[in-house]
Formats: C-alpha cells, structure tokens, sequence
C-alpha cells in the first residue's frame, strides 16, 4: 500500500506545475496534502481525479487547509468541528455534518484554520491524519517573533494531548495509526543540511525538537522514514525557493510519516520524491511516500 504526503503549497498552483502528473505516475493509495489553499467552491476537479478527498478548507481564505485522499469512500471522517467536504473520484462535492475529534483547550483557537483532518479507510484498518503545524517564529525576533513562538508552542501542547487521544482511539477501534504531514519542525542535526547555522531558526529550536522527541517512541508513533534510513543526512523534504538551495541540496526534513509501531514495522520502502530540476518543483515541498504492507496487503 502506498502512501504519500505532501505540502502542494497551493493546489491550483501544484496542478499547473504538474502535481496530477505526479500522481498518476506514481499512484498513491492515500495521498495527505497540506497548503491546499483553496476555498471549497474553486476546488478544481482534476486535482483529485480518481479518488475521494476529505477536505478542511478552514475559515483563512488562501491559508492552510488539509485533506486525506482515499481510493475508496472513508468509513469515517474528523475534523476539529469545521465544516468539511468530501468530493467524489467525479468531482461533485458532497456536504458532510461535523464529526469533530476531541480538541484540547490551547487547540480551540486553531479549530477554523484547517490544520488537521484524519479518516477510517473502508478497505484497511487503518486510520489517516494529515497536519499541518504552524510554523512559529524566534523570541529573538522581538515581540512578534515571541508572540508567533508562544503560539505554536501552545498548539503543539495541545496537539500533543489530541494526537495521544487520537492514537488510542483508532487501536482501540482495531486500527492502526498514521499521522502525516508538515510538522515545520527538524527533529535532529541529520535533518537540517546546515544545522550549525539553524540552531536559532524555527523549526529548529530546542523547545520544538524536544517536542517531537517526546511524540516518538517504539511503543507510540516511530518516524517510519527515519526508521528506513537510519544514521544518514536527510533525506530533505522542504528547501527554498531559492535556486541554489534547491541545487545544493540545503534541505530540511520537516515532513513526516508517524506510525503506529505495527505499521512502522511493515513499511518496506521510503522515498522523497525530489524533482530532477528546480523548473520541475511543483512546491517548495517535495511528497514524502513510504510502500506499506498493511493487514497482510501491499
């Protein structure tokens, strides 16, 4: 089974740089997109051509949005209590009522931005969460850089909470777990090329890493693209527009497969589809896909 995330950074701009190329050369099962970006009424129908797509616009209109795309109907979608659409393989939209997951205290601000959508699948026991994690800002950046760092601290907090909940309930339920998405966050050295000059960065600063490092472990969620590629510099999902990062390969990986640890266990195979040329990129992120064999079924 082959699943992919990936921050289009636009979806009306991800299509004209070919993003439904991509897909159709590399038929995913699940795809969780992140930055969509686009109000439920201008959703374009070939964006999600061949697949059900549960989609979170949010309330900011040209601002995040999250959807989960599915080869079958999901068996069941959640949100943190916005509206929600679910647009069939044909491109007729389909109006769901909320179904909303428990969201934490410090996450009710953030519950209209469109920051987090998971689905049962009909055809595995499996559970998909796409997220996309604010970016922050740097304390030493004066009063809005304070003031945009408490604020992702206050969200990872309460993400922290809803992302334990979440877990439990889909094992709970017989279902593994999968979270993933843009995180805006670099766990180690290994994920940030220049990381000696990162260090006062966002994304990169103690309080986030020690953050992440409390959401893994092989008895909750395992960094199943880690877990694949043990020990080695990357592989980067985010560089700048910038042609010479791009060129350079001066990435950060803050895109991430978190699985529960059965099926971490059963991914056989993890790639960051980077585009040969800076005229190929289709968004600042590169799709982060993993090959998973989930109930015994590739």
């Amino acid at each position: 089974m082959r699943i992919a995330t990936h921050n289009v950074n636009g979806i009306r701009a991800a299509l004209r740089r070919g993003v439904a190329d991509w897909m159709a050369a590399t038929d995913p099962d699940v795809v969780a997109l992140q930055e969509v970006r686009c109000p439920i009424p201008a959703l374009p129908v070939e964006a999600f051509r061949g697949y059900w797509a549960a989609y979170d616009s949010g309330a900011r209109a040209g601002r995040n949005g999250v959807a989960v795309l599915t080869r079958q109907r999901p068996a069941a979608i959640r949100t943190w209590g916005t509206d929600v659409v679910l647009v069939d393989p044909q491109g007729d939209q389909l109006h769901l009522p909320d179904h909303p997951v428990p969201v934490a205290r410090e996450l009710r601000r953030f519950d209209t931005e469109g920051r987090y959508i998971e689905v049962d699948l009909a055809d595995r026991p499996l559970t998909v969460a796409s997220l996309y994690l604010p970016k922050g800002g740097v304390p030493e950046d004066g009063p809005e850089g304070q003031a945009r760092f408490e604020r992702k601290l206050r969200f990872m907090t309460g993400f922290a909470r809803q992302l334990h909940r979440s877990r439990r309930a889909a094992l709970t339920a017989g279902r593994q777990f999968l979270v993933m998405g843009d995180f805006n966050i670099a766990h180690t050295e290994l994920d940030v090329r220049h990381w000696r000059r990162a260090r006062r960065s966002e994304g990169f600063l103690p309080e986030e890493r020690a953050w992440i490092d409390a959401q893994i472990s092989p008895r909750t969620l395992v960094d199943v693209v880690r877990r694949l590629h043990p020990g080695v510099p990357g592989p980067y999902s985010w560089w700048s527009w910038f042609e010479s990062s791009f060129v350079n390969d001066s990435g950060w990986r803050i895109d991430y497969h978190l699985a529960t640890p059965r099926l971490a266990r059963s991914a056989t195979r993890a790639w960051v589809a980077r585009e040969s040329s800076c005229e190929e990129r289709m968004s600042d992120h590169a799709p982060v896909v993993v090959d998973y064999v989930v109930d015994g079924v590739g």
